[in-house]
């Protein structure tokens, strides 16, 4: 993402400003309102959007890249002369910028970005002439009696405006009055008054503030009883609106808002019409925000407004049937939210002198603000535009982040004296003023990051002390930070969840803001990236329909203190989620679509009927199968009674190993996927017994109130129910656990082979991705029992492969040739020894793959083990005898060397011998000496990462589903290291600390849900620059430190080992090879091009980040609840030439495909009469005749077409024509595609000069190369 930045200036205003940076290099940081030499076109600003009207005539700047500019437009350059050294002052400037704001571009691209997000100084005068204007009618509008509310509200209603009365309602007993007189003052307040402003997300207008201060003789002292202030102030504001509504003079729309949906914070908003008038302001796309306030001496004692006191006096009497009635006694509960929002009424003018003080003393406080907002608005917590989701509780909270800078400018109170300790309280001291803005940022960050809401309340320092004592403030109920104004609690009604992935996302900017790369951009990735969506920021995601709730034990008072029902059910939700979820998540968060703006003819705001629950897991916690309770002989009955009425019929008496009998909760699940899912199962659970909302479907919501999508992932990584079924009948090994302990069977079986071998085995490595988790489906076997009862396309039992090395010796001979035939020996020995020692195991030796029969040095050949379970295993042997006989070959002298050099490279070696040399070494190296690596640290990745597997299996599925995965495309390795990148990130700093650490735990940014995981690289994807490389350190710095790594020397003759350090010293710049232009290096693979030798080339590359940026798009309808997870791994086929589709009853690997059709999987044959039996069955491991047929196409017609298939059960093979070819040319002999000649226009003859492309000749070999399998030729083009 990047910012395109304007500056309106001529060529002559240019050269001046071109002067100016020269002299002073790094100019003093301006004061934003009195820079008015800046004119910066925000037309294109952060947030996207452009009005072309407003930027013709303009030259483009280059902002964040301006320092370049520069350089090229120095009178010096273009003159030729030298350019001189910086001075003294000029170096001095520099290294300030550095020390203040991590480094002089970062300085550079904040002072590009600050202007860019602040109102154009040139579009004010109309809202100020405009609010001279609002200011003189509001003092002219004419008085209302006192009178009754509801006669008030009704007299308001004929003129088409209603009263937004809150809860409680005035009734027709209502002792009290309404009414309207001119306000005492009228003041211009918070962010735009102290030009602090930040544009708004999604196109929003700004807000100016204006509070109108009602006058005292509405009000009397006990009107902070029972909602009577708001009452009041409710009819105050309707009668303004009245008055601007019926006002011709007054030229602007009027509506009404209500932050977080609380009627009690109903403000009046007035927006321009576009008339072009002296008055408009639509160009500054803001709005004037109408706050009925009162001043301090008002009649309303603000000593009555503590958090303690109880101002909700609803009446209730006794319950007792028996009982003689009572006259109905008030309920003293402490209404804390309540009393809050009523002191908000005194807070605006005391914030705006708060935050004029503090900007002229701490000349940084302003700019701090708003790099906090920025950050803020790109994370949701702040309004958005229609349809997008904001974090729940941080509508309308501009305060809260000046409050946050203020207390890393002043510091904490130190409270004296007080009963209650807070933690950290009292601790936090001031910084300083002199800080840079920079600074002023990464401390809020800080504090966000450490701050401890559950436990702490923050109290930021004060002129005179706070007006309420630690003593009334409960931290238990309610977060608490009371500003420096020292009345209101910023943080009342704010979710406990919303606070959690606050200080989530503080933590992980701190991290990208500390690390060291260079490679990375902090910059982007905290100030202009967009961080809102749900797929890549949540592990579990659940969209609720809150329509049929209905609360069991929400009562009357919590409703009113929290202003609305909807208001109460949504806190309601977020405690008893954190009750049931405890330490499984690291943050619930509760989102909902922005409230809008509502017409002044209807009272109350709309509550949205839907709202989104993410989940942020713990990676330890998270997936626990057991919640204990209090213990069966608690003596505190209440701790019993809650547990068991939080979980139901959930809740039982278990007995543990360890002799303790406790209440238990236990979640059942079937598979290690269903497991993931014991998070959302809770959540799923909860809402269902308290709330009453079903996740099962209905007449009214045929997909239930409660939607996720994980099941619907897990499906794409499942066998068909109608296979599974049988696999479960009949009780067979299944999964990664199963393969595992196949694979150690064998292992022991074969290592008890030594005596009946001539040489010991010292090792057996596994290198199958069914061996490190990575497999798209879970292994299964395929035992003789299963074969009959199989359907033909679902018999494919694909090989593990293992590597054995056996102890050194001197005996092997010093001919390549003659060692793959010694490899053919060992074979057929370890074969008749594990068929003599293992009953029922099936062993033969298979000799080549049929297309590299003419090179004799290659290892191409294997043993096929087959054990009784139904496992499959290809046996290779490793000797390291033969890499030094294949450089003798390559190099041409005798010298020790790792890798191979390029063929380009080696011109004067050209025969033969050469050619297969060089294959065979890079065969070997990928083979045996990194492929065992990359299988142990990725499997290592798979115990570290819970998700991580999941992920890479997912992303698997989708680069095959897609048909970019496998030989000439991207391989599963690389496949593998991109999902590491994910998860280790740059640096791979948390490699090596031990996972069950804090550090480890506490890594920010790391998927804990294989969806999550698939979100994040889909996102990676489609924003990569591949042609700059990646690094992924794999092995981290101890593991990666004395490794050999393979490099060349600078002399180009032949390689070198070298040994590497963790910090990859000699690693060498990343560039795309020539044959790929993909590079993913590690710490052992410096060059990169090990994974991704041949391929990918720029036709799939371009081709994997068209799809990324296509399922990135779907997967953003998550938040309006219309993604088909089927349809993110459908591929399009509209592009291809042309289609070969297969018969799907011939495919043994058909039963992964991605949109199998159940029909298929019959074992029915040709006939309708006759079911093909089990008795002409047999094992075929690794039988996948599809694959064989792409293969030879993709090589017999290389240089004619490229071919594309889900090599997952794919029954389609996709063709698109080599252009170059499909374009007449001069005929000549072996010109290496099949051709005919081309006819010349209008003239039957033939041209024999020219030939052409000879599309059906071509199919018709294709269609007789894959008989009995092609069913369909179908061409596009």
């Amino acid at each position: 993402m990047a910012l395109n930045l304007k500056r309106k200036r001529s060529g002559q205003a240019a050269s001046r400003k071109t002067r100016k940076v020269e002299e002073d290099e790094l100019p003093k940081h301006p004061d934003s309102d009195q820079n008015e030499n800046e004119d910066i076109d925000n037309d294109e600003s952060l947030h996207g959007g452009s009005d072309g009207s407003q930027s013709g005539g303009e030259d483009e700047w280059s902002g964040i890249g301006a320092s370049n500019t520069i350089r090229q437009e120095r009178p010096e350059e273009s003159s030729g002369r030298l350019n001189k050294p910086p001075t003294g002052e000029e170096l001095r400037v520099i290294k300030d910028a550095a020390d203040l704001f991590r480094s002089n571009s970062f300085k550079l691209q904040i002072d590009a970005l600050l202007p860019n997000v602040r109102p154009k100084p040139s579009r004010i005068p109309p809202l100020d002439q405009f609010l001279m204007t609002l200011h003189t009618f509001i003092l002219g509008i004419p008085p209302i009696s006192h009178q009754h509310p509801l006669e008030a509200a009704r007299k308001m209603l004929r003129k088409g405006v209603a009263v937004p009365y809150t809860l409680p309602l005035p009734t027709e007993e209502t002792n009290w009055k309404v009414g309207y007189e001119s306000p005492n003052d009228i003041t211009l307040v918070g962010s735009w008054a102290n030009k602090i402003s930040v544009k708004p997300k999604d196109g929003q207008k700004y807000g100016v503030d204006l509070a109108v201060e009602m006058p005292h003789s509405l009000f009397q002292e006990k009107d902070y009883l029972n909602g009577r202030f708001f009452q009041k102030r409710a009819f105050y504001l309707a009668a303004i609106a009245s008055a601007i509504k019926s006002s011709k003079k007054m030229k602007v729309d009027v509506f009404y808002d209500s932050p977080t949906g609380d009627p009690r914070w109903t403000n009046l908003i007035l927006v321009p019409k576009n008339d072009e008038s002296l008055l408009d302001f639509t160009k500054l796309n803001a709005k004037v925000v109408i706050i009925p306030t009162l001043s301090k001496t008002s009649p309303i004692p603000i000593s009555r407004l503590s958090p303690s006191h109880s101002n909700l006096r609803l009446a209730t009497s006794s319950n007792h049937q028996d009982a003689i009635p009572t006259p109905p006694q008030p309920r003293q509960i402490p209404s804390s939210v309540y009393n809050n929002a009523l002191l908000h009424a005194f807070t605006p003018r005391q914030h705006l002198l708060s935050m004029h003080g503090l900007k002229h003393d701490s000349p940084a406080f302003g700019d701090a603000v708003t790099l906090l907002r920025i950050w803020a608005n790109q994370r949701g917590f702040a309004e958005g535009g229609e349809g997008k989701l904001c974090v729940r509780g941080f509508e309308g909270r501009g305060a809260w982040w000046s409050a946050v800078v203020s207390l890393i400018v002043l510091g904490e109170e130190v409270v004296q004296g007080s009963r209650k300790s807070w933690g950290a309280s009292g601790k936090r001291r001031a910084l300083g003023r002199g800080l840079s803005s920079y600074q002023m940022f990464k401390a809020a960050l800080d504090f966000l990051a450490k701050f401890e809401f559950e436990k702490e309340a923050v109290f930021v320092k004060s002129v005179n002390g706070h007006q309420f004592t630690p003593e009334e403030y409960d931290v238990q109920q309610q977060p608490v930070f009371v500003d420096s104004t020292s009345l209101t609690n910023l943080l009342s009604g704010v979710p406990r969840g919303s606070l959690e992935l606050l200080r989530d996302e503080a933590f992980k900017t701190l991290e990208s803001l500390n690390r060291t790369t260079i490679s990375g951009d902090s910059f982007t990735e905290v100030f202009l990236k967009e961080h809102r969506n749900l797929p890549t920021r949540f592990d579990s995601i659940l969209r609720v329909d809150l329509s049929d709730a209905k609360p069991r034990n929400l009562s009357l008072d919590e409703t009113m203190d929290k202003g609305s029902p909807f208001t109460a059910l949504i806190l309601s939700i977020d405690k008893l989620l954190h009750k049931g979820l405890g330490d499984r998540t690291k943050a619930i968060t509760i989102l909902h679509p922005s409230t809008s703006l509502h017409s002044i003819d209807q009272a109350l705001p709309p509550t949205p009927d839907t709202i989104y629950i993410g989940l942020v897991h713990h990676p330890q916690h998270a997936t626990r199968l057991v919640d204990h309770g209090p213990a069966a002989d608690e003596q505190d009955q209440s701790l019993l009674t809650d547990f068991r009425e939080l979980w139901g019929e959930k809740a039982e008496l278990r007995r543990f190993k360890d002799g303790r009998i406790v209440e238990s909760v236990v979640w059942e699940v079937k598979t290690a996927d269903e497991r993931a899912h014991v998070p959302s199962l809770i959540v799923r659970f909860l809402l269902q017994r308290h709330f009453g909302i079903s996740s099962s479907s209905s007449a009214s919501n045929k997909e239930g109130a409660v939607r996720g999508w994980q099941s619907a992932f897990d499906s794409v990584l499942r066998l068909p129910e109608e296979v599974s079924r049988l696999y479960l009948d009949g009780s067979l090994p299944v999964g990664y656990k199963s393969a595992l302990n196949a694979f150690d069977g064998l292992v022991k079986a074969i290592k008890a082979l030594d005596d009946e071998l001539p040489l010991a085995t010292l090792n057996v490595s596994p290198i199958s991705e069914a061996l490190r988790y990575t497999s798209v489906f879970s292994p299964v076997s395929l035992p003789d029992s299963l074969v009959g009862v199989l359907p033909p396309n679902a018999r494919y039992l694909p090989y593990m492969d293992i590597i054995i090395e056996f102890e050194t010796s001197s005996k092997w001979p010093d001919d390549l040739k003659a060692i793959q035939k010694i490899k053919l020996a060992f074979f057929e020995k370890v074969a008749e020894g594990l068929i003599k020692s293992v009953q029922g195991l099936k062993a033969r030796v298979v000799t080549g793959d049929g297309v590299h029969e003419n090179n004799p040095v290659l290892d191409q050949s294997f043993l096929e083990v087959l054990t009784p379970e139904g496992w499959a295993f290809a046996v290779r042997i490793w000797n390291s005898r033969e890499a030094v006989l294949l450089d003798r070959i390559t190099a041409g002298h005798e010298k020790l060397l790792p890798h191979i050099k390029s063929l380009h490279q080696q011109k004067e070696q050209k025969g033969k011998e050469y050619h297969d040399a060089v294959y065979a070494k890079e065969v070997y190296t990928r083979r045996f000496i990194h492929a065992p690596r990359h299988h142990r640290a990725i499997a290592a990745l798979c115990h570290r990462y819970s998700a991580y597997a999941g992920t890479v299996r997912l992303v698997k599925r989708w680069f095959a589903a897609h048909w970019v995965l496998g030989p000439g495309r991207v391989s599963e390795e690389a496949v593998e290291l991109i999902c590491a990148r994910v998860f280790i990130g740059e640096d791979g700093k948390y490699v090596n600390v031990d996972v069950d650490s804090d550090v480890a735990v506490k890594q920010p940014g790391v998927p804990g849900s294989k969806e999550r995981g698939f979100a994040c690289v889909v996102d990676f994807l489609r924003e990569w620059k591949w042609e700059e490389g990646m690094h992924v350190p794999l092995y981290g710095p101890s593991q990666a430190q004395g490794q050999e790594a393979v490099v060349e020397d600078e002399s180009g003759e032949g390689n070198v080992a070298k040994k590497m350090g963790g910090n990859g010293e000699e690693k060498k710049e990343i560039t795309a090879s020539s044959t790929s232009v993909w590079t993913i290096s590690t710490e052992i693979d410096m060059e990169g091009n090990m994974w991704t030798t041949n391929s990918p080339d720029a036709v799939v590359a371009h081709r994997i980040e068209a799809l990324a940026q296509a399922t990135w798009q779907y997967l953003q309808e998550i938040e309006k609840g219309n993604v088909n997870v089927q349809a993110l791994f459908v591929h399009p086929t509209d592009d291809y030439d042309v289609l070969v589709q297969f018969n799907p009853s011939v495919l043994p690997r058909y039963v992964h495909n991605v949109a199998i059709s159940p029909d298929a999987l019959t074992k029915r044959g040709k006939y309708a009469n006759k079911v093909l039996g089990g008795e002409d069955a047999i094992v075929r491991a690794g039988f996948d005749p599809a694959r064989m047929l792409f293969d030879d196409l993709q090589r017999v017609y290389a240089d004619t077409f490229r071919i594309f298939y889900d090599p997952y059960g794919g029954d389609r093979f996709g063709i698109v024509w080599d252009p170059s070819v499909k374009q007449p040319r001069a005929f000549r002999v072996l010109g290496g595609f099949s051709s005919e000649p081309v006819h010349k226009e209008n003239d039957k003859r033939k041209d024999k000069g020219l030939v052409s492309l000879n599309q059906h000749a071509i199919l018709s070999e294709v269609e007789r190369l894959g008989a009995g399998l092609i069913s369909k030729i179908v061409v596009q083009t």
